[in-house]
This record gives structure tokens, sequence and C-alpha cells, in this order.
């Protein structure tokens, strides 16, 4: 059944003429997300861990809402994750805020360990590498794939960042590829978002 709905899905995205686009939302230290972990605030998340119950906030980047609503009009939006499925679909939840745009999600149990860290494999998104590529605080979640990476800054609480709102003139033109990998393959060492 799963089979059957991605490959509907992947139908869906060529009759509307969207490329797929992997973003990662790495969570804690962040691409849009930044969670703490105590209850200062009223509203909170709280999640089951090993039967312990944890609750934490979730502070989301600033323009966050707005570049998961212009960016899932040109891609299909994918979450990444090296957290526990139950952490991370969490906050992938308040992320998607009911608006159905992060429904496929990949957590740790997808993940390689490789070199004493949580590796993610874009192949496991879909077998054409040219039109998926990862937005990753992290360089070495996409290690094996740096050709495909788009690397952002991490973000703790500024409210003044406007990363996201810097990558999308970017996003525009990088969805007009034939292949992500010719245009991101020149950008790894000249900018970080």
């Amino acid at each position: 059944m799963k089979k059957r709905r991605e490959s509907v899905m992947e139908q869906n995205a060529v009759v509307r003429g969207i490329r797929t686009l992997f973003a990662f939302f790495c969570f804690y230290i962040a691409a849009v997300v930044n969670c703490i972990s105590y209850t200062a605030r009223k509203q909170y998340r709280s999640v089951n861990i090993d039967r312990h119950p944890v609750r934490f906030f979730v502070h989301c980047r600033p323009h966050v809402d707005y570049f998961l609503s212009m960016v899932s009009q040109w891609f299909d939006l994918v979450v990444f994750t090296a957290s526990m499925e139950i952490y991370g679909s969490s906050v992938a939840d308040k992320l998607d805020n009911g608006k159905g745009i992060l429904q496929r999600r990949y957590f740790r149990q997808h993940c390689t360990m490789d070199y004493g860290g949580y590796t993610k494999d874009l192949s496991a998104i879909h077998a054409d590498l040219s039109s998926i590529f990862i937005l990753d605080n992290s360089p070495g979640a996409y290690r094996k794939f740096p050709q495909n990476a788009i690397p952002i800054r991490s973000w703790y609480s500024d409210p003044t960042d406007t990363c996201l709102l810097a990558l999308l003139p970017f996003l525009d033109a990088l969805r007009f590829a034939s292949d992500v990998r010719s245009i991101l393959s020149r950008n790894q060492q000249l900018q970080v978002w």
C-alpha cells in the first residue's frame, strides 16, 4: 500500500509539473526550527520517549511558514531527520500545521550509521538523484551526496535571521534545472545560506 501511495504521489507530481525537492528539516541545531526541552511557556509539544513524557517547545526560524508555502508550490517536500520518529514527527506536524505539505517523512531508522553519526541516504527518497536535494546544516548528514546539498547555517534563536528568505530566489531558479547536481556542485565552496 505504501509503495502504491508513493507511486501515486510521484504521478501527481509529474502531472502538476512539480519536481522533487528533498528538503531536510533538521531538529535541534536546525535548518528551520530549534527545539528547547524545558517548559517555561504554556504552549509545548509532549511525546513519550521510552515511556517517559518529554515536553519541548518548537521555536521556528523566522519566515519558515512563508518559506514552506512558497517551496511547496515548486517542489514535493520530504522531511528527513536523524531524530527519533516520535519526536521528529511531532515537530514536522507543527511545521506542517495541517496543510499536508510535509507528508513524506524519514527518521533515524531510515539513516545509516557512518563514522559515528547518522547519514541520510538520498536514494531512499528516489532513485533519480538529479531532481533531489537536501537543505541541511550538518555536512555529515549528506556526506555521501555532497553534490545534492545546499548547506545552511545553524539557527538558534536570532529573530532577525533571513536565511530562508535569501534562499527563495535560488530555489526558484533551481526548479528549472534538468539536473540539480550540475548547479549545486558548483555552489559547495561558495555559499552557505
